[in-house]
């Protein structure tokens, strides 16, 4: 489903991405961890062209997503994103909020779009708050309407970045719940998390970063019992130490 082959990226003199050579299949979750600055979020953010890299190929569902010729907006518009902070619209409602691109971007008719908006808060658990604005939702109410915003363009790809550091402890447990029941559904998605339990319980696999390279890539049980690479076995020793 995505495809990075030799991926290089930089900010003026600093490389962010050192030939990142990696694949995603088909309804596969990937979580990428590693430390600050390790390139986490470039890598993930250049899915979808939000990065433009300056050497490789990075492909999704078949499309070369740095090919000149494509409509940035038609591609962004089939790779649902979910970011640190919410990016809700304060004046819409959640359901207005939920229903607005597939009725602009997809030309859908507004009460299938609406309708689906409702069906997609059910399956985040929101359902009741369907006529409530963005500031009379807790955090974690946000992060879930944002999840069901980017549900209702129908995405092959969920990409996840951070999506829980912005919420209190408590609200955590509750936009995790929405991203397991997602992976058990089957969707494709890449997550960039500090929630290490989220990785060892859903993700089929860990790629570990450090310095712009992706310098481990394993399933949950072997990464976080017996990780090869130093840089690997330092980052989970410290998550295991208090």
């Amino acid at each position: 489903m995505i495809e990075f082959t030799h991926v290089r990226k930089w900010y003026g003199h600093y490389q962010a991405l050192d030939d990142v050579t990696e694949r995603v299949g088909q309804g596969e979750v990937v979580v990428v961890c590693g430390p600050s600055g390790s390139g986490k979020s470039t890598l993930i953010r250049t899915i979808n062209r939000l990065e433009a890299i300056q050497a490789g190929t990075i492909t999704v569902d078949g499309t070369d997503v740095n090919n000149r010729q494509i409509n940035v907006n038609k591609l962004r518009s089939r790779i649902g994103f979910v970011f640190q902070q919410f990016n809700l619209f304060p004046h819409l409602s959640v359901q207005e909020n939920i229903a607005l691109a597939p009725v602009n971007v997809l030309h859908r008719d507004r009460r299938e779009a609406s309708s689906r908006a409702l069906e997609l808060l059910d399956k985040v658990g929101l359902a009741h708050k369907a006529q409530a604005y963005p500031a009379q939702l807790s955090g974690g109410q946000q992060q879930r309407v944002a999840i069901a915003r980017a549900l209702a363009m129908d995405p092959p790809v969920m990409l996840f970045d951070e999506p829980t550091s912005a919420l209190d402890p408590e609200m955590v447990g509750e936009v995790l719940q929405v991203m397991k029941q997602l992976a058990k559904d089957g969707m494709t998605m890449v997550c960039v998390t500090h929630e290490m339990g989220f990785a060892r319980e859903v993700a089929d696999r860990v790629w570990f970063m450090a310095d712009g390279q992706v310098l481990e890539r394993a399933d949950p049980t072997s990464f976080f019992q017996s990780p090869v690479h130093p840089r690997a076995q330092k980052f989970v020793a410290d998550i295991r130490s208090p």
